[in-house]
């Protein structure tokens, strides 16, 4: 089996502000990646809108009414300090979450050894009723729930390892029994949570702080002790990775050290693990990044790491 690469519309238009980190830029640098030569043996599709039906298991229609009713006619309108929207902004976070699902569903089909959706705006700090951080609607707790709710799987483990704690995923599963969500991430830093104390209601959260300036050693011993033989218990039916390349030492939002090579080693654990407990079936979702060149190198990797798996 291949690799599914999942992208959304050339025309999805979710424009920002000039001067913002979270831009159409990211994706053409994205995209850019991985039309080079070495992506060729890629199944590559485009992603479907996302019936608001899938945006419901974890926001409730009212929240999808706000957000449209925000729309602006033309140019950007503000959210908050750090979220905005445009006139297809919804559109193109629907397509976000339509090529969740569709990976959610091909993986679990057989049809792809494993997934990456190069999608934006990312998913992981929207709360059930909040966008914050970029984000509008929860791509990583949705597709979870697909899984868990249309597809019947028991066990599903979301991974996070954007530099920013995932909010909003950990917000959306907090009651959710039969998932588990771990996080590594700077803290201190925004949005302030993912602290180890927050562990859900049903104790299926693992918060992995890392200090500032921490780099590629304090990131893999936090895995290697903590996340890895949490999860080898859990053994997961489906792998979910937030798959965000912020904690990069190149990246300006934070402070972080790490580098390619570490992307490349948690790709590679994480495929481990699912190939000891679900034939291999990985979905990876894009999150954060914001240098561009570093941007397109990490996921670079990260798929290069994927399609190694799935042959």
């Amino acid at each position: 089996m291949t690799t599914l690469l999942i992208t959304q519309p050339e025309d999805s238009r979710h424009d920002t502000p000039a001067g913002h980190p979270e831009n159409p830029r990211r994706m053409e640098a994205v995209r850019a990646a991985l039309d080079a030569p070495a992506f060729s043996a890629l199944t590559r599709e485009v992603a479907a809108p996302a019936d608001e039906s899938e945006a419901l298991r974890c926001h409730p229609a009212r929240y999808l009414d706000r957000l449209r009713a925000a729309l602006p006619e033309a140019g950007t309108h503000a959210l908050d300090a750090d979220t905005h929207v445009s006139p297809g902004s919804l559109d193109t976070a629907l397509a976000g979450v339509g090529a969740a699902t569709r990976a959610v569903d091909a993986v679990l089909a057989g049809v792809a050894g494993n997934a990456f959706c190069a999608i934006r705006p990312p998913g992981h700090h929207a709360e059930a009723e909040k966008p914050m951080g970029f984000c509008l609607l929860g791509n990583a707790a949705i597709a979870a729930k697909r899984a868990l709710d249309h597809h019947g799987l028991d066990r599903v483990a979301v991974v996070d390892f954007d530099v920013h704690h995932g909010n909003g995923t950990q917000a959306l599963l907090w009651d959710e029994p039969r998932a588990r969500f771990v996080s590594s991430h700077q803290m201190p830093l925004w949005p302030g949570t993912g602290a180890p104390e927050e562990r859900g209601a049903h104790d299926t959260i693992l918060n992995l702080p890392l200090e500032p300036g921490a780099g590629g050693a304090q990131f893999r011993a936090l895995w290697e002790r903590e996340a890895l033989p949490m999860l080898e218990r859990f053994a997961p039916e489906l792998v979910i990775i937030s798959a965000g390349f912020d904690a990069h030492r190149a990246d300006p939002l934070a402070q972080l050290e790490l580098g390619l090579e570490d992307f490349t080693w948690i790709t590679g654990r994480l495929c481990d693990l699912a190939d000891a407990h679900c034939a291999g079936r990985v979905v990876s979702l894009l999150e954060g990044g914001y240098d561009l060149d570093t941007l397109a190198a990490c996921v670079a990797a990260h798929v290069e790491s994927l399609m190694e798996r799935s042959r």
